[in-house]
């Protein structure tokens, strides 16, 4: 049966076979009477910095006295109940969205948040919901072979603006309610997602509404300055003040005060396998990171936290995903880590229906390139535990582990079959042995 379903989807074009996810929308939202219209719902999308977005805004507005539910890439959130996502999917199809709203509406939620993906919105899986709000990060050529080129990327991003755009409802006084765009001011395409019919237009980032200024990262967290109001969070990353920024937005929009949000954000930390630092790891005098980054932008801004902590050497345990997801990210990917880490350890991550040492290979040959030596600094192991394994082993006081592509992913996906999966504990595991 699997390796008919495998031919059909070869054949039949995508658009044909996404009518079924149109369906499952439909239906969903019928079976669940339509939650999403007694919900405050906003989408977030973009390049990077999504599941940041969501995870900040979620936790801004439930310190604030807001009962929220959220979904996203990191996790699934009911009203101060989390949980890993371990489904290997940002917007889970089947009629997931839906019921988990329905879900929300029973716990009492008022506000929804959902991390709206491009590919998403390609299978419909947006449809039938109501947004009020959807805010876009960024936006640049990434994830753009399994939509055929950047303009194709982009014009699905834009159909989700112009979706929401389109939500019209009243409310019980038979009030339109009005919808809201907030979009980041340096997007170089950001008029062209400002052009639909939103009622209200908030642009954060440089040259926005709300423009951080004064940004400063360092061993101490981030800080930096809103107008009048200065923000520091114990946090990495300056590629955060983006995402705290757009938070802090849906926050003010939401009418909650300056001083709770610089309280709230001051006690915020790193989001889970977002440079998650791994404490276990220190009593052995080593530092060990878990990060998602799987794409250059991403892997450069976390090359920039490493320079923070001045470690001795960088061991880095990394792969590239498969499933015609970006190959070329493949030879980016591995010629940065061989001209930037001092040890490399190529391993599996998410190869998909791809053959796993086809792409481990092509990651090797291109750390090579960047100046890796076989077998001296650059070491193959397709088995992702035993890679851990060896950088902790490789690992003497004062290096630091980096762990790429997984993040706090509670799965592999090999051949469309789920591999139960978490970097962080495999580490914590390997740790407990030493």
């Amino acid at each position: 049966m699997k390796l008919i379903i495998k031919f059909l989807k070869k054949i039949i074009p995508k658009k044909v076979l996404n009518l079924r996810h149109f369906f499952y929308a439909w239906f969903g939202a019928f079976v669940c009477r339509h939650p999403s219209e007694k919900l405050f719902v906003i989408g977030v999308t973009g390049t990077s910095g999504k599941s940041s977005t969501v995870y900040f805004a979620t936790r801004l507005l439930a310190a604030a006295g807001f009962r929220v539910g959220a979904l996203s890439t990191i996790e699934f959130y009911i009203n101060g109940e989390s949980r890993l996502n371990d489904k290997k999917m940002t917007m889970v199809g089947k009629m997931f969205i839906q019921k988990y709203l329905r879900r929300m509406l029973r716990a009492g939620c008022e506000v929804a948040i959902i991390e709206t993906t491009s590919e998403g919105a390609l299978q419909h899986r947006h449809k039938f919901i109501n947004y009020d709000m959807v805010a876009l990060t960024n936006l640049y050529p990434e994830h753009i072979e399994a939509h055929g080129g950047f303009e194709n990327y982009k014009a699905a991003k834009l159909a989700i603006f112009k979706y929401v755009a389109g939500c019209k409802r009243k409310n019980k006084r038979n009030v339109t309610i009005g919808k809201t765009a907030i979009v980041n001011a340096e997007c170089k395409y950001k008029e062209e997602f400002l052009g639909f019919n939103f009622d209200k237009k908030i642009i954060f980032g440089q040259g926005g509404n709300y423009a951080p200024i004064n940004l400063t990262s360092d061993k101490a967290g981030l800080r930096f300055t809103i107008g009048e109001h200065q923000f520091s969070a114990p946090m990495y990353g300056e590629y955060n003040i983006g995402n705290l920024t757009a938070a802090i937005a849906v926050a003010r929009h939401f009418g909650v005060a300056w001083e709770k949000i610089k309280n709230i954000v001051a006690g915020f930390a790193n989001v889970p396998g977002r440079m998650e630092f791994i404490p276990e790891a220190e009593k052995f005098g080593i530092k060990i990171i878990v990060d998602y980054a799987f794409e250059p932008g991403a892997m450069g801004e976390l090359y920039k936290v490493v320079k923070l902590l001045t470690p001795k050497r960088v061991i880095h345990v990394f792969g590239a995903t498969g499933g015609g997801r970006d190959r070329d990210r493949r030879f980016v990917l591995g010629d940065f880590a061989g001209r930037k880490a001092d040890i490399c350890i190529v391993t599996n991550e998410d190869p998909y229906d791809d053959d796993p040492m086809v792409i481990i290979k092509e990651v090797a040959a291109a750390a090579a390139g960047g100046g890796k030596i076989l077998d001296e600094n650059l070491f193959i192991e397709p088995d992702r535990r035993q890679a851990i394994k060896k950088a902790i082993d490789l690992a003497a006081t004062g290096d630091l582990i980096l762990l790429t592509g997984k993040g706090s992913e509670q799965a592999i996906v090999s051949k469309s079959e789920l591999i139960p999966w978490d970097d962080r504990r495999i580490a914590r595991e390997i740790l407990t042995l030493k």
